[in-house]
């Protein structure tokens, strides 16, 4: 049976954890941050983690990571 292929796309947002939770980089973090608060912006420091409904569909799209 041949190699399954990664989404490359996939791949670059996502990371699986030790326990197999996948993580994620926040979005809204880059510019016009002026009007965003201080709380907003720290949070989006942070990574986030994946639903639980989503992390099949997403463990399909990086198969080896």
């Amino acid at each position: 049976m041949p190699k399954m292929k990664t989404n490359r796309g996939a791949a670059k947002r996502f990371k699986v954890t030790g326990k197999g939770k996948v993580v994620y980089a926040k979005s809204y973090a880059n510019h016009i941050l002026t009007k965003k608060s201080r709380k907003r912006k720290r949070s989006l420091r942070k990574s986030g983690i994946i639903d639980k409904k989503d992390v099949t569909l997403v463990k399909r799209l990086i198969p080896y990571a």
